[in-house]
């Protein structure tokens, strides 16, 4: 797997907003705006100060990052190359393809990730231990 730059397949989806006098509007739709379909949702909030989440990857699953107030940073890597994405606007996703490690930090205060899976929760598709992913990747 190694240098098979997995990491290009991350990148930021434009999500629709409706914009008018009342406010924005912004959806989201499977197979439309997201390129899986949709069958877990989740979202992190109340994050302390200095608080790190994540810190794994999965194998099979994909993901959709999209931070509803505030501001984060998703740290990727994919064993070769890392890089960094900060996300702070409601209509941006960020997609996340299966097989990058990847931790969040620098939680603003009051932000919340939302984040649509690919896949219901299953512990067997996590690697937790960055070693284990190294290994995995064949770049260990």
């Amino acid at each position: 797997m190694s240098g098979d730059g997995i990491l290009e397949n991350c990148k930021i989806l434009d999500l629709p907003a409706v914009l008018d006098a009342r406010g924005a509007l912004t959806f989201v739709e499977q197979n439309n705006h997201v390129p899986f379909d949709i069958k877990r949702v989740y979202y992190l909030y109340d994050v302390p100060s200095g608080a790190t989440r994540a810190a794994h990857a999965h194998k099979g699953l994909h993901q959709l990052y999209i931070c509803l107030s505030g501001s984060m940073d998703v740290h990727l890597d994919d064993g070769v190359n890392k890089k960094i994405v900060h996300l702070n606007r409601p209509h941006y996703g960020f997609y996340l393809y299966p097989g990058i490690w990847r931790h969040i930090d620098n939680f603003s205060s009051n932000s919340v990730l939302l984040v649509l899976t690919s896949e219901l929760y299953d512990e067997t598709d996590y690697i937790r231990d960055y070693d284990d992913y190294l290994a995995y990747r064949g770049v260990s």
